[in-house]
């Protein structure tokens, strides 16, 4: 497995895949790098390199006590995309994702990034505030948290519902998926996984909204029972300088998996644009 040490002894995790012009993915809560694998085998098996990493205290990477706020993450990034030398990177960042490569260009600036794409992604605010009325009151990430603390597993295993839209009618999801995430999610740190909570509903990302200068997709399902299009996804397209919103009917929040095929093919439009 391929792991680097970042500057606070923090061992992150990696894959890179193919080769080409470079894509990197970072992934929603409480995953890792694994929710990107129908992305990362699409795009590599199209003549692109695609690097996907395990967030710090997620997955297969080291489990820190402190570094869960999204200026570590974003640092973390830079870190990555330097040691790998990642140069016209396209830059694909998934619910709580989307504001670890927002920020790292924030924080970086895009002298590396060729496009960028947000996909039913928390910025430019989750969480409802006197200015930004249409996020969830924050009592909902209150009972976020409590859940956690309270019996982790099964929580998790609750959660996916909404996750996947699976109280819809019609909606399918295997029951191998639910499985998988699960899994996957139980291998994070409890600590990473209750920061992470407040670092995705409170950042406001909407100061780093004028700092995009890249070409920038937006994905988002507009029955996302998770992060609500109407404080996210609209919102920041309409804050991104030429942004492309891109609305899919009635879909959830897990676009990735649920809508993989449309997914893989507006990236693909977007990167060949």
């Amino acid at each position: 497995m391929s792991f680097l040490t970042l500057r606070d002894g923090t061992d992150l995790y990696y894959k890179d895949w193919g080769s080409g012009q470079p894509i990197l993915f970072s992934h929603g809560w409480p995953l890792s790098a694994d929710m990107w694998d129908a992305q990362m085998m699409f795009f590599a098996e199209r003549g692109y390199r695609t690097v996907a990493f395990d967030r710090r205290g997620f997955g297969r990477s080291g489990q820190p006590w402190t570094g869960y706020d999204y200026d570590t993450f974003a640092d973390d990034i830079a870190q990555l995309i330097e040691a790998l030398d990642l140069k016209d990177v396209v830059l694909v960042g998934f619910s709580m994702g989307g504001g670890d490569v927002t920020r790292y260009i924030a924080r970086h600036g895009s002298r590396r990034v060729a496009r960028l794409a947000l996909v039913s992604a928390v910025t430019p605010l989750f969480v409802k505030t006197a200015d930004h009325p249409e996020g969830p009151e924050p009592a909902m990430f209150e009972g976020l948290r409590a859940g956690l603390l309270a019996d982790r597993p099964q929580f998790l295993d609750d959660f996916s519902t909404i996750f996947y839209g699976t109280n819809r009618p019609g909606a399918k999801v295997s029951q191998g998926i639910f499985k998988q995430t699960l899994q996957i999610a139980l291998q994070a740190s409890i600590k990473g996984t209750l920061d992470c909570v407040t670092a995705f509903s409170g950042t406001d990302f909407r100061a780093d909204m004028a700092k995009i200068d890249v070409p920038t997709l937006v994905i988002h399902g507009d029955d996302d029972q998770v992060v609500p299009i109407e404080g996210t996804g609209k919102l920041a397209a309409q804050m991104i300088k030429g942004a492309t919103l891109k609305v899919y009917p009635g879909a959830p929040h897990a676009t990735c998996t649920t809508h993989k095929d449309q997914v893989n093919a507006d990236l693909l439009a977007l990167i060949e644009g």
